[in-house]
């Protein structure tokens, strides 16, 4: 199997997300690294995993964003299953190993995903165990699909909480940035079309919140990025979701999108409080 991790300018938090790679308990896999043209010493911190056999460093251009980058550094993995996570993300040892027990034993399955901590960039837990909405076990794609639409946002969380078969996401039409604010929730359901899904209900990997999460502008462009995805989903779709799905998921969505800004804003305070203040 691969990881693949899509690193830019990660230089405080690199080296935790890929050492948190390196310790899973299951070992056979590939990490391939593309590092964007970072110009704060990420790819300096990289080079001291040269040694190991598992790691394959790159270095790209910058420039396209996330739909560019993920596509990139995704194209170059070797392995029947793929993870992405980004530079500032964290797995837990046992992720890897569940994972693909978890795809081994249901070969229906497309795409398992699992709950997650989020943290703070000092590495604090602000909630705990949060994602799959109660989706546990296996489900029909398609199910799953209508469960995270009404929903009105991503249950199955970012890509460190996911496991995909690379032949479906190659399938599905790879990362979908048509949306960009939404391109792991809209390529999730992409693959999902075409098999099973199964939730794991433990946090096997940690997501970090960034200070770039926290402008009410952003808050507006997320929500308006998802009901846009779920209208163009239900008209490419035909009866997946129903017009009351929709409405549902229309008002989730945007009632999401600014209560995950008051956590932003609670979290930069609470940071901002807790940074010591120099005397001299």
């Amino acid at each position: 199997m691969s990881v693949v991790v899509p690193s830019y300018n990660n230089a405080g938090f690199i080296e935790a997300t890929m050492d948190s790679i390196l310790a899973q308990t299951f070992e056979d896999f590939e990490l391939v690294v593309a590092d964007h043209s970072s110009s704060d010493g990420t790819w300096e911190r990289l080079k001291r995993y040269r040694t190991d056999p598992r790691v394959r460093l790159l270095r790209t251009e910058a420039g396209g964003g996330a739909p560019r980058n993920w596509a990139r550094v995704t194209s170059l993995a070797r392995g029947e299953l793929v993870k992405l996570v980004c530079g500032d993300d964290i797995i837990y040892p046992d992720c890897l190993r569940l994972q693909v027990e978890a795809m081994d034993a249901n070969p229906s399955v497309v795409l398992v995903a699992a709950q997650r901590d989020v943290l703070d960039a000092r590495g604090g837990i602000v909630k705990a165990r949060r994602g799959l909405d109660g989706l546990t076990g296996r489900v029909p794609g398609r199910v799953a699909v209508r469960h995270t639409v009404v929903a009105g946002s991503n249950i199955f969380g970012e890509p460190a909480c996911v496991l995909f078969r690379r032949e479906i996401l190659d399938r599905a039409g790879g990362w979908d940035g048509r949306h960009p604010y939404v391109i792991d929730e809209a390529t999730y359901i992409n693959v999902l079309l075409h098999g099973e899904f199964l939730g794991i209900d433990k946090a096997l990997a940690a997501f970090r919140l960034s200070s770039s999460q926290w402008s009410v502008h952003l808050a507006r462009e997320q929500s308006n990025q998802v009901v846009a995805f779920h209208h163009r989903l239900a008209r490419e779709a035909p009866g997946l979701v129903s017009r009351a799905d929709l409405f549902r998921g229309d008002a989730r969505a945007r009632a999401m999108a600014y209560a995950r800004r008051l956590v932003y804003l609670w979290v930069g305070r609470r940071m901002h409080q807790e940074t010591p203040v120099r005397t001299s």
